[in-house]
């Protein structure tokens, strides 16, 4: 699917009449600032490269982890591929790659999945004033696209940081009741720990990912070409917003390490206490059997086998040497 997107005044509008239609290379150029190829096909992608004198990179290309593959200058464009998050609300999280392609004033995104914030960044685009810029070019809706995939990132990770907070409050709560046993379940905890880690871990790599792009593109700044004022102090803030939530996640990642080895202490103690009522209980059940095991001797001369009580003594002496170790290790908190 081809979407073609112009600036018009103020607002973003489709330069086709259905978002599908590839206008002629001469009618489009001048108005377009926006080619959005979603599982493009082959002919999608000849047709855009014709336009603008470029080669849309294939999904392979676009996958390669090489930094010198996601970041380069080709056909006097910028290629540039990150990695963003995709169905954070899901519970299983993916990552994507997304290609942003700046030729002059015209910007090129190649993406073989849809993710949210490109939704909600044209949504609001389309508004009158709701790009908030006096002028459009392909640079700066490249901006507030990593913007919004930023936004949405953080709020996945404060997302995440309630979730991370409930179990945290799940681990160390000093009782549970009935109704709160299945989240007491360590077993359970442990597992939810695991997910909200590998969650962590994939933000992250998104989040390094878009670093890299606007670090990539703020140096260009005087190099290759000059940029606007406007597009300098947009770059700016986004490497301080995306530097701020990677810090956050490091923090998050690390507190998550914590609960995962306090979750392991918590089933070691448990493990411990098992351990310990079954050495108690061997010792309290030892002295009874001692006394069983005596008079369970087969010797043909045991005076006490002949007393008129010896049967009921032996009982009280069982019974007391049981209650005597346990009344013991009850005092000294070992029970």
């Amino acid at each position: 699917m081809l979407r073609i997107h112009a600036y018009d005044l103020d607002r973003l509008v489709s330069a086709s009449p259905d978002d599908r239609v590839v206008a002629e290379p001469a009618e489009a150029a001048p108005a377009v600032v926006w080619y959005d190829l979603i599982n493009p096909t082959a002919e999608e992608e000849r047709q855009v490269g014709e336009c603008l004198g470029i080669t849309v990179p294939t999904m392979d290309e676009m996958e390669d982890i090489e930094l010198s593959a996601r970041l380069y200058q080709e056909d006097g464009a910028e290629f540039m591929t990150m990695t963003v998050l995709i169905r954070p609300d899901s519970g299983t999280p993916h990552k994507v790659p997304v290609t942003f392609i700046v030729k002059g004033s015209v910007l090129v995104t190649v993406r073989h999945s849809e993710p949210r914030p490109f939704d909600a960044f044209m949504a609001r685009a389309r508004k009158a004033n709701g790009t908030g810029l006096h002028s459009a070019t392909g640079e700066l809706i490249m901006t507030g696209l990593i913007e919004a995939i930023i936004d949405r990132m953080a709020d996945t990770l404060e997302r995440l940081g309630n979730d991370i907070d409930q179990i945290s409050r799940d681990v160390f709560e000093a009782k549970a009741d009935k109704a709160n046993k299945k989240t007491r379940d360590l077993q359970e905890l442990m597992r939810a720990i695991g997910q909200k880690g590998e969650f962590i871990t994939v933000t992250r790599e998104s989040l390094v990912s878009v670093s890299r792009v606007v670090a990539y593109y703020a140096a260009l700044d005087g190099v290759d070409r000059k940029l606007p004022k406007e597009m300098r102090q947009r770059l700016k803030l986004l490497q301080r917003d995306a530097t701020s939530l990677g810090d956050h996640s490091a923090f998050m990642s690390g507190k998550i390490n914590f609960l995962l080895d306090a979750t392991l202490g918590l089933i070691n103690l448990e493990q411990n206490q098992i351990i310990k009522i079954f050495s108690v209980a061997s010792v309290v059940f030892l002295p009874p059997t001692l006394v069983a095991s005596v008079y369970g001797m087969n010797f043909a001369y045991q005076p006490e086998l002949q007393w008129h009580y010896g049967y009921h003594l032996a009982i009280v002496l069982m019974v007391t040497s049981m209650v005597l170790p346990y009344v013991y290790f009850k005092r000294k908190g070992w029970l």
